[in-house]
């Protein structure tokens, strides 16, 4: 949404918004000059409002949303209006169940620094731009997709970049093969001369690829390029990036490519070093919120320390952590305590099926130490780790604001 506030005000738009609070990103919009307000009230829409656009967190019966309704303004989701603005273009959609935004950000910094002036639309800040929007003044438009509720079905890529598939989103996919449709219908919609960049030999992919129109691309085929970034997931991602980037531009280089993605200096949120705790522990940061994440991202942490791992997790959503149960109860293996924060209720109900009790206890069934808390008696535990150890903030939701109190100013 940011990104987009942030794409239009460069278009010459007068753009204001709205959210519940403060964070890094209003932050960023305000020195843009976008002005935004904390707090959705009816009075925040001005009544010369020419169209709205809402996040899928932004319910129907939201007040800014009924009062545009009672002005007859038009209403488009985030997704209906990045297709809406993205038509026409040669777009690269970056979509997945890991890696996205990661993805996108190394496919729009390759291009930048390889000339090719592409607009860049990414789930998070990236550091080398200072933002999550990229100017271009090309017909490029590199964008990262998501799959929840169809929203990739939105966009009209030339290029399609499927970075992995794992059942996610399970309040709208009821199953596996259900989100296996709908990258299916996705692949499809790639033009006969486009390109469709993935793992053909990853068993949730290879069956959506039968009869497809465009080339299908090989990524995994692409050297490995040492990295700011820790990981053999980053790796994979940086391999996307690089065959999607010769897609686009078959004449770069090997080089071109390799110093490109060399220096990427990573996302907000994404494995992010915040620095030492007062106690001298090492503070990082991620937006893990699948099993799988967890998991990778805590092999990548083990691999560079030898000190004991703390996590702080913040589950997101009901219905994720009630439905991967069995999944999240063994991903912390790598770590040496857990602490399991309130589950972030976001769009959902709490219907009592399920809780951070639940998963904590459940995790503790597998051997590794976990321990419900709040946010509180989280950071309280948290300040009392020393130096020569590490802590991770996980999840979606607001865990990351633990790791920046943690960190000395």
């Amino acid at each position: 949404m940011s990104a987009l506030a942030q794409y239009f005000k460069d278009h010459g738009a007068r753009v204001i918004g709205s959210d519940r609070e403060a964070s890094p990103v209003t932050e960023l919009l305000e020195k843009k000059g976008i002005q935004v307000v904390i707090g959705q009230n009816a009075e925040n829409v001005p009544a010369d409002t020419e169209v709205i656009v809402y996040s899928d967190s932004v319910p129907e019966d939201n007040p800014e949303r009924a009062r545009t309704r009672e002005l007859n303004i038009p209403q488009f989701s985030y997704f209906e209006m990045l297709g809406k603005v993205s038509e026409g273009k040669k777009t690269i959609a970056v979509a997945g169940t890991h890696g996205k935004t990661t993805t996108t950000g190394m496919l729009a910094k390759i291009l930048r620094d390889a000339g090719a002036s592409p607009t860049a639309v990414v789930g998070s800040i990236v550091k080398d731009f200072g933002s999550n929007y990229l100017h271009g003044d090309s017909d490029i438009f590199v964008v990262e997709a998501c799959e929840y509720k169809n929203h990739l079905l939105e966009l009209s890529p030339k290029i399609l970049v499927l970075t992995n598939v794992e059942w996610d989103h399970t309040d709208f996919f009821q199953s596996l093969s259900a989100l296996q449709e709908t990258f299916r219908k996705a692949i499809e919609k790639v033009p006969e001369d486009g390109a469709i960049i993935t793992d053909p030999n990853n068993k949730n992919i290879a069956p959506l690829l039968t009869g497809v129109k465009a080339c299908v691309v090989d990524y995994t085929k692409e050297p490995a390029v040492t990295l700011r970034l820790p990981g053999e997931f980053n790796k994979n991602n940086a391999r996307a990036a690089a065959a999607a980037a010769r897609c686009v531009l078959p004449t770069i280089s090997d080089t071109a490519i390799s110093e490109s993605l060399t220096s990427f200096e990573g996302t907000w949120r994404r494995f992010e070093y915040k620095g030492k705790s007062e106690n001298g522990a090492d503070v990082y940061d991620d937006y893990a919120h699948h099993p799988t994440a967890v998991k990778k991202t805590l092999e990548a942490l083990r691999a560079k320390t030898n000190g004991k791992i703390f996590v702080a997790f913040h589950p997101h959503l009901y219905s994720r952590t009630r439905d991967l149960l069995d999944e999240f109860s063994v991903a912390f293996s790598g770590a040496d305590k857990v602490f399991i924060a309130p589950i972030y209720a976001a769009r959902e109900v709490d219907d009592g099926s399920i809780s951070s009790e639940i998963l904590a206890e459940r995790i503790r069934a597998t051997g590794t130490d976990a321990t419900a808390l709040d946010f509180d008696a989280i950071a309280k535990e948290l300040s009392e780790v020393g130096a020569g150890d590490t802590i991770i903030t996980m999840g979606a939701g607001d865990i990351y604001k633990v790791a920046d109190n943690l960190v000395k100013p």
